[in-house]
């Protein structure tokens, strides 16, 4: 094996499409080996979920979509792959939007403190699934981190503690294991949200694939020598956009829900024998729901035992409680990690999970093809699910070479950042406002002058960015600080015959495939043996840092959302193909590769104005954590029905929660123990925090449970986990109870 490293229905169908072809890709042999026993693998998942409140979510650009709790929990998962006395490489997947430059800068400061150089920027890369439904405020640049009035720190700490938490687990449960690569087609899992713009590519190009995206998905699967599988790691490409823009619950969309459900599938399913009879794994205990027997009491014996548990009193909890009575909990908390799942973003760039299409809101028709109007209107055009209607080298003037037509070639140039017009009129998947729309190449003179207001562009950066009209010309904004990077990183990793492409962006389907094409050709014009027919090549999006979008020169030219928001000119992707080739050269021959200019740390230049939380309070004689609105007393729930409890609660702010869980729903067994049955991680259980007026002290956490069919029939309670600040700043945790009830 040889390494290398170089610099609102929550759950829509697409996930499914995902994990039924995982589950065949982990049972079915890998073809091909990677590794052998004698290579070391390691892996590791830490909670990055961050504040559940108050926070501006990352990804629609849409100040309303303010965070209120939870759908379910963010992770970030990695492997680490070593050759005992030799090369190691670590991938890190996070359930966030995109990586961050400032956060990725902040994770190799740590991890070269604690492993001096054995990690650092040429093997480390670390990448975000793109869902648009966790914490935003965490990148370092100005244009990101508007709408949620600035840097979030919580956001960051979050991000840059779980991230080092992650790697560190890998690292100690480094074993003797083996890795197999294999690979199949999705289908009806992601669709062209800019047909128009694809169909600008050459005929002759377009003629080579069977599909407008890409259809492919490619799955490591880690077995350790001793344990047997201990986990998986996919890419593939479509949006984190099954979840609109709406939503206020943190939730890892569609690729952080498949990850849930491979987890989960594998602990209940027992493959590779890591499970006995009595429904336990090296001593750790599976979910309870399959170890708690059907109860076969009948209903009034039952009733009688559940109207024994009448809420009590909000009381003081402490912070440990809520980490202890996790469902997984036991899992994590063993000396080896449970099984790791990733999904894993690519080149998505055009790519959305509304497989339906896009439709008019008011007319029930087709958007307009070219522009995704409705009469006109941009808000008006929405993306449907299966689900409806529930539902990071320095790249400013960067010289490119280009071949001539006819021979001889000609020397281009990137541009600084800039985003068009098109920029601000979203996607089908989240539509802008105003009167902007897709496909505009002109731009208009009201916004041209709003634009100027911010920075006008000039001759020589028009010119460059053509056909793009300049709405925001980021790359030449420099106050309070940089509004956009212009050093980027790019890297490849090498784990045998796979090799993954690190690209700080979103690429379009064809793009991606003329840079994994550019590289593949590279790499087996060597001569090398590792580099025959057999290497496979997968784009890693949204890696290391995030500059927004790349498009073909062909598609740029259709000026559509993706090609407004390709920041730097016409030439990105050449120079993106330029770059990697040089990289691609460095691999096959064995040279290393001269760092380049370092990306700035902009951390003690961040400015928020998010407002702090001051205090929590409750009415008079009221506790934190007593129920607002409890259960009936007597209350029986067949399974599909919803339990709904309301909780006098306090901002989530003040505790994430961070390994813990703010909901819980318990199931009794025998006459007085309560046993931890689902929690925030949970698709079954919602936690939504409000609170009446944005400057209200008060506030209430909504806990729902909707039981599934699954479930035990029993005596159940809902729990919530909380902690409130004092007027002095000092922190309570509480914990909360509703009066216990029976599910048949």
């Amino acid at each position: 094996m040889g390494f290398c490293h170089l610099s609102n229905l929550y759950l829509q169908r697409p996930i499914w499409f995902l994990i039924s072809l995982v589950f065949l890709l982990l049972l079915l042999n890998g073809r091909v080996v990677l590794s052998d026993p004698n290579y070391l693998i390691g892996l590791g998942s830490y909670d990055i979920t961050g504040p559940a409140a108050d926070v501006n979510m990352m990804g629609y650009a849409n100040t309303e979509q303010i965070a209120s709790g939870v759908h379910f929990r963010l992770r970030a998962r990695s492997f680490i792959v070593a050759q005992p006395q030799g090369n190691r490489v670590v991938f890190v997947n996070l359930d966030a939007c995109m990586a961050s430059q400032l956060v990725t800068i902040k994770v190799i400061e740590r991890l070269k403190a604690r492993y001096g150089d054995l990690y650092t920027e040429k093997n480390v890369a670390i990448s975000g699934i793109h869902t648009h439904a966790g914490p935003g405020g965490y990148l370092q640049y100005v244009v990101y981190i508007v709408t949620s009035l600035g840097f979030v720190r919580q956001s960051f700490d979050a991000l840059v503690d779980g991230i080092e938490k992650c790697i560190i687990q890998a690292h100690e449960n480094l074993h003797p294991g083996s890795i197999f690569v294999n690979k199949g087609e999705i289908l009806n899992a992601g669709v062209n949200r800019s047909p128009s713009a694809y169909l600008n590519n050459p005929v002759e190009e377009r003629s080579k694939y069977k599909y407008d995206v890409d259809k492919e998905m490619t799955l490591l699967k880690f077995v350790d020598a001793e344990r047997g599988p201990v986990g998986s790691f996919n890419w593939f490409a479509t949006h984190g956009t099954s979840m609109s823009r709406t939503n206020s619950l943190i939730s890892g969309d569609n690729k952080g829900a498949a990850a849930r459900f491979m987890e989960d599938w594998f602990q209940h399913s027992g493959v590779g024998n890591l499970y006995s009879d009595d429904g336990v794994a090296d001593g750790i205990p599976r979910r309870i729901s399959n170890i708690i027997p059907d109860s076969h009491d009948n209903h009034h014996k039952l009733l009688e035992l559940a109207a024994s548990f009448q809420s009590p009193p909000g009381r003081p909890a402490k912070k440990i409680l809520s980490v202890a009575r996790r469902v997984r909990g036991a899992l994590r908390q063993a000396d080896k990690p449970g099984f790791v799942s990733a999904f894993c973003q690519s080149n998505c760039g055009d790519v959305s999970p509304n497989v339906l299409g896009a439709f008019c809101i008011d007319t029930g028709l087709p958007c307009d093809f070219n522009h995704s109007t409705c009469g006109g209107k941009n808000e008006l055009c929405y993306g449907r699910g299966p689900g409806y209607p529930d539902e990071f080298e320095n790249f400013s003037q960067l010289e490119v070479t280009l071949p001539k037509q006819g021979g001889g070639s000609e020397v281009v140039k990137t541009c600084p950042a800039a985003m068009g017009f098109a920029f601000a009129a979203g996607t089908t998947d989240g539509p802008g406002a105003f009167d902007f729309k897709q496909g505009d190449d002109k731009g208009n003179a009201f916004w041209r002058l709003v634009g100027s207001f911010l920075k006008a562009p000039g001759k020589e950066q028009v010119d460059c960015q053509h056909p793009k009209p300049i709405l925001i010309d980021t790359g030449e904004m420099k106050i309070p600080y940089d509004w956009a990077p212009s050093i980027l990183p790019i890297q490849i990793l090498r784990v045998g015959q796979l090799v993954i492409l690190s690209v700080p962006g979103e690429f379009t389907t064809m793009a991606g495939r003329r840079l994994r094409d550019a590289v593949k050709t590279v790499l087996m014009s060597s001569g090398h043996e590792e580099y025959n027919s057999n290497v496979h090549i997968v784009i890693a999006g949204l890696t290391n840092t995030y500059s927004q979008y790349v498009t073909t020169i062909e598609e740029y030219e259709m000026q559509r959302y993706e090609g407004a928001s390709t920041l730097f000119g016409p030439h990105t992707l050449s120079a993106y193909i330029q770059e990697f080739k040089k990289l691609a050269a460095a691999l096959t021959s064995g040279r290393s590769v001269e760092p380049g200019p370092q990306p700035p740390d902009l951390l003690n230049e961040q400015i928020s104005l998010l407002t702090p939380v001051v205090m929590d309070a409750t009415p008079p004689g009221v506790h934190f954590g007593d129920c607002s609105s409890d259960v009936h007393l007597n209350s029986t729930f067949k399974r599909g029905d919803t339990v709904t409890v309301v909780f006098w609660s306090a901002c989530p702010r003040n505790d994430l929660m961070t390994e813990g869980t703010f909901s819980l729903v318990e199931i009794l067994q025998g006459k007085e123990s309560w046993f931890p049955a689902y929690d925030d991680d949970d698709f079954c259980l919602l936690f939504k925090w409000s609170r009446p007026s944005k400057l209200s002290t008060r506030s209430h956490a909504t806990i729902e449970w909707r039981i599934p069919q699954s479930a035990t029939p029993g005596v159940y309670r809902i729990r919530h986990f909380g902690a409130a600040k004092s007027l002095f700043g000092s922190i309570r945790h509480f914990t909360g109870s509703s009066s216990a009830f029976v599910v048949t």
